[in-house]
């Protein structure tokens, strides 16, 4: 049973876990760095974070505890790693520019969409409801915290090599870093825009704005975020493997993150299925 705290004790406990999380991955960092490769340092300190921001959210009985870490790791991954490399060439203060702004957007957004501890998403609920207990925790620790992880941290790979180049930016660099600001961009007007409609026209479905061209603008938005740091990436190693991270990141949205709000948006939203059927999904 959660404990019904709220809103600004929810965040600050929040706030208070993240702290905590960050210093333990900074000190996992320093300590496996001497003795391991330094990307693989950084992924092992990156899952033994997820496994402190889980273990917080089996305390609260709220899985939701993890929502902040999808936009948090990033700017923090890639200034440790600057930190880590002593070097701040163009291209990686670019990627650096562009991830922080992004990253404070998203998180900004989810402090003001964050109902509190004693809410939690309703995807997770939804998992609780219908998988067994041992079933729903072993997808809890897997599915819901471990699988972003990994995910976010293949598409940050391309960020990270790009480290390791000598020039200086060029035109795609700059196309990559351009992609990378228009996305949170694009994310900060549609969620902007969402939330106005949402709090003058309740349980209608939003189609003004950005959401008349596309039912998931802010999904647009986060795909193609990922898209701009491999072009960054691209721009000085070409097309290599690393470009399955982006499209691993773009199936994500299009076959778990798209079909299961919309088959919630289906199930709620009186005129969802004709504004669906007028309006594309993504651009």
């Amino acid at each position: 049973m959660r404990k019904n705290y709220s809103k600004a004790a929810s965040i600050a406990i929040i706030a208070v876990i993240y702290a905590i999380d960050v210093a333990a991955g900074i000190l996992a960092f320093a300590k496996l760095s001497v003795s391991m490769p330094g990307t693989w340092a950084l992924l092992v300190s990156d899952v033994i974070a997820t496994i402190i921001v889980w273990a917080f959210g089996l305390i609260y009985g709220n899985v939701s505890v993890y929502d902040p870490y999808w936009s948090v790791a990033p700017p923090v991954v890639f200034s440790l790693w600057a930190a880590y490399k002593g070097c701040l060439p163009l291209p990686v203060i670019l990627l650096l520019i562009a991830t922080w702004y992004w990253g404070m957007r998203l998180t900004a957004n989810w402090a003001v969409t964050f109902k509190g501890l004693s809410h939690e998403d309703w995807r997770y609920t939804r998992y609780r409801e219908t998988l067994s207990p041992t079933l729903f925790q072993l997808t809890n620790f897997f599915g819901l915290n471990m699988m972003p992880t990994l995910l976010v941290f293949a598409c940050m790979v391309p960020g990270l090599r790009l480290f390791e180049v000598t020039g200086s930016a060029n035109l795609l660099t700059w196309l990559g870093f351009a992609m990378c600001i228009a996305s949170a961009t694009i994310q900060l007007v549609a969620d902007t825009q969402s939330h106005r409609f949402r709090a003058a026209n309740p349980g209608q479905v939003c189609n003004v704005g950005l959401w008349k061209h596309g039912r998931h603008p802010n999904y647009f938005g986060e795909v193609q975020m990922w898209w701009g740091v491999w072009v960054m990436y691209a721009s000085f190693r070409g097309i290599d493997w690393l470009i399955l991270a982006p499209v691993a990141m773009t199936a994500l949205f299009l076959f778990i993150s798209i079909p299961m709000m919309e088959k919630r948006q289906l199930e709620n939203k009186p005129g969802y299925k004709e504004y669906r059927d007028k309006t594309r999904i993504l651009i």
